[in-house]
């Protein structure tokens, strides 16, 4: 999701930087690459995992502290194909669907999860955002791809559960013991609603224009997110750390929208500010995961 993410945000900010971005170019398409080959891997991995290890498996699907975070393969797909989408329609429609049909059948898992109920308050955590929210971001590769009416269904639904998901993680923030440092990253899966409701929601709604409100909500959660983890290089390594990635690039993207909309140089300057953020991250997350990976294990 981060690496395609990057790739998609910096082809929507090529309009913006003209002369910096073109789409697609030397920057924009190594990072969708990278989505595709990293979705290759995961997808082949993850298969040798459920034939060695069912049991792992069935933990992923079941651990409500797990559960959420498998929406991060549908909705990984689904922005794979909308980077393919230029370079091959019919191949990247069909996976596309194939997400969203992954998705729809994992956000139904998943309600049944939280209606079955005796979850504790602490298991629960910005994760479930991916699963029961991830709708919000198929729009943008859909609507690419002209799959507009089946793109507002899968928003419609996460963007009315999105407010009461939120509602349940900060109140699950404010009484609940605090997130291992591990596991502090997932808190910016915060960010991702209000952009993508605001830049995804516009794409399907134009005339809903109350809707930049979202944006300027993502601006202010963003400042405290960076406050929150200004000591991140602190905290263990883990795969949680891609946690910062996507919603960073979210914010990019809707900076980028916004900028678009209202072309002043305070915009741009933000816009620019948070791509430049959402790069960072994506860079050193995947050359400490490419360490992580070819380290030596006891």
């Amino acid at each position: 999701m981060g690496l395609a993410g990057l790739g998609l945000t910096a082809r929507s900010a090529a309009t913006l930087f003209p002369g910096v971005f073109r789409a697609p170019s030397y920057f924009t398409e190594p990072w969708v690459a990278a989505g595709a080959i990293a979705l290759v891997i995961l997808v082949a991995a993850y298969a040798v995992k459920l034939l060695k290890h069912p049991e792992a498996v069935r933990a992923d699907f079941t651990d409500p502290s797990l559960v959420g975070f498998c929406g991060a393969l549908p909705v990984g797909m689904t922005l794979v194909a909308g980077g393919l989408g230029p370079y091959a329609p019919g191949p990247a429609s069909a996976l596309w669907w194939a997400g969203c049909a992954l998705l729809a059948a994992f956000q139904v898992w998943g309600i049944c999860r939280l209606l079955a109920g005796a979850m504790e308050l602490a298991r629960l955590n910005a994760g479930w955002f991916i699963l029961m929210v991830g709708g919000i971001v198929v729009p943008g590769p859909g609507v690419a791809l002209g799959h507009a009416e089946a793109s507002h269904f899968f928003f419609g639904f996460s963007a009315s559960v999105a407010p009461v998901l939120a509602g349940l993680i900060v109140y699950r923030a404010a009484v609940a013991a605090p997130l291992p440092e591990a596991l502090r990253p997932t808190w910016f899966i915060l960010l991702v609603p209000p952009s993508l409701m605001y830049a995804n929601g516009l794409a399907l709604y134009p005339e809903l224009q109350p809707l930049e409100n979202l944006y300027f909500l993502a601006v202010i959660l963003a400042g405290a997110l960076l406050v929150y983890a200004r000591g991140f290089l602190r905290w263990p390594f883990a795969p949680s750390w891609w946690a910062f990635t996507f919603p960073l690039d979210a914010l990019a993207y809707a900076g980028v929208r916004y900028a678009q909309d209202h072309p002043s140089p305070l915009w741009r300057a933000i816009a620019a500010a948070a791509l430049v953020l959402a790069t960072f991250f994506v860079a050193l997350v995947l050359v400490r995961t490419l360490r992580s990976a070819a380290s030596p294990r006891a």
